[in-house]
């Protein structure tokens, strides 16, 4: 009896959809299984994803993913308020660290996001009150059959890409900030048939 419950459960395991963009790496489908799409709301998160989205700019999202504790470490957790006050002798640490991406102006544009993430933060009290208030605090619920049929940006990553570079951030374009979208929840881009898009919708609403 017990074996024939553990080969049900292996079955039931094997059979689980998820999105074709993960299937195959294990770092890949535990970020897909427990992070991707989750709405987030924590500015310390938001930001970290946001500088992660920016250093992927021409990679692939699993590269930064190997990358990400190095990014960690280097970054002093991805601690803002420290980042925005880098000086030189910090930048030339980080661009001879191996364990991220040494990308000069990618390296600057940290520093001046983080410095212009506290502007933000200043303005409206926090990054989360204006990231989400551009799709009025709940998330999209797509319904794509496959990851495939999900855009690469849409009207609404444009207008934040615009707001965004007109306050300064660098590495901001559409494409980034929709990806950003996608990984914070602001939208659900799991495909229908993916075990996660029920879970996730149902994770979906709105802030109060």
């Amino acid at each position: 009896m017990v074996l024939f419950i553990f080969t049900c459960f292996q079955i039931f395991i094997m059979n689980i959809h998820k999105c074709g963009w993960c299937v195959g790496d294990s770092l890949y489908e535990s970020y897909h299984d427990n992070e991707w799409g989750v709405p987030l709301h924590d500015d310390g998160l938001l930001f970290e994803f946001l500088i992660l989205e920016t250093f992927q700019a021409g990679l692939s999202w699993i590269t930064i993913l190997r990358k990400r504790e190095n990014f960690r470490v280097a970054f002093d957790r991805f601690d803002y308020k420290l980042i925005a006050q880098y000086n030189d002798a910090k930048k030339e640490l980080l661009l001879q660290d191996a364990g991220i991406i040494r990308n000069k102006l990618k390296v600057n544009s940290a520093i001046s996001n983080a410095q212009a993430f506290m502007k933000i933060q200043e303005e409206f009290g926090s990054f989360d009150r204006y990231i989400w208030g551009f799709v009025n605090n709940t998330p999209i619920q797509n319904s794509w059959e496959t990851y495939k049929d999900a855009p690469a940006n849409t009207e609404i990553s444009d207008a934040i890409s615009k707001d965004l570079k007109k306050r300064g951030f660098k590495f901001v374009g559409s494409t980034v900030i929709y990806a950003f979208m996608q990984a914070i929840g602001m939208v659900n881009d799991h495909d229908i048939h993916c075990y996660r898009y029920q879970e996730v919708a149902n994770l979906s609403t709105a802030k109060k």
